[in-house]
């Protein structure tokens, strides 16, 4: 299998975009999206963007490269009562079947970035982008004290080295490498805007809590803790990650987790 698509299939991620929706609507509402829009939300997981982006008015299209996201993301469609929104599973550095300019919007919150072979995936977002519209990214920003950069890097610190020739897809968080991945699709470096923006992620349950949900159904920690049981070194992992939740903490209770995270926001104009 594309160890990709075995990565995102593992566990449940939607368990985890529960507590991104509120930040999702956010960013949608602010690209100004609306009626007559042609919306690709790659790397869509179960719709944290794309629904927001449908119930605005947008004809949406869903892609993501684990089916189980898929399926859920359709459910969510179907349970909203939205005609204007579909889901279906493809791989960010092909996108087989789409047609050149044909989208006014590509939206890849977190979804993309995980994708290997960064410079086709520029180039491919780029290839479905209508001429006048954008490619809009977010995208976790390598060594940044907050959240998920800090679950990534201490997970990675417990996991077997990377294969030969992996790209780290915390390099779509760096200004330099997002203007060099676009400026090989044809976008100006004019043409291309990075600025950081925040993302919050909420939980009704205690930081622990939710260490255990990234535990078992978040496919990077999961691998961490499949490597740190072999090296007997689970419970040190364990505490790490609860000592990053809790101080992180902003909810003002131990019963809530809620908690900011910082990213680049990516937006590469289409002529």
């Amino acid at each position: 299998m594309n160890p990709n698509k075995a990565l995102w299939e593992k566990g449940d991620f939607a368990r985890i975009a529960i507590s991104m929706r509120e930040s999702g609507e956010a960013l949608v509402a602010a690209l100004g999206v609306g009626p007559g829009m042609t919306v690709l939300d790659l790397g869509c997981g179960d719709g944290t963007t794309a629904l927001p982006a449908a119930n605005l008015g947008a004809d949406v299209l869903g892609v993501d490269i684990a089916g189980y996201l898929v399926e859920a993301g359709n459910r969510r469609a179907q349970e909203a009562g939205l005609a204007n929104i579909r889901f279906e599973e493809g791989d960010a550095t092909e996108l087989a079947g789409l047609p050149d300019k044909n989208f006014d919007l590509v939206l890849s919150v977190f979804g993309a970035m995980f994708a290997p072979r960064p410079f086709d995936v520029a180039r491919q977002m780029v290839r479905v982008t209508r001429p006048g519209g954008r490619v809009v990214m977010g995208n976790w920003i390598p060594g940044d004290p907050t959240l998920v950069a800090q679950i990534l890097k201490i997970s990675s610190a417990y996991a077997p080295p990377p294969p030969e020739g992996f790209i780290s897809p915390m390099t779509w968080g760096l200004k330099p490498n997002v203007i060099e991945r676009f400026g090989k699709a044809g976008i100006p470096e004019g043409d291309i805007t990075c600025e950081e923006a925040t993302y919050r992620f909420d939980f009704p349950l205690p930081p622990a809590e939710v260490v255990e949900t990234f535990r078992h159904y978040y496919g990077p920690t999961m691998n961490a803790f499949e490597a740190a049981a072999r090296d007997g070194r689970e419970e040190s992992l364990k505490a790490e990650l609860d000592e990053l939740f809790i101080r992180q903490n902003t909810s003002g209770s131990p019963d809530r987790t809620s908690i900011p995270a910082t990213y680049l926001k990516v937006t590469a104009n289409v002529y």
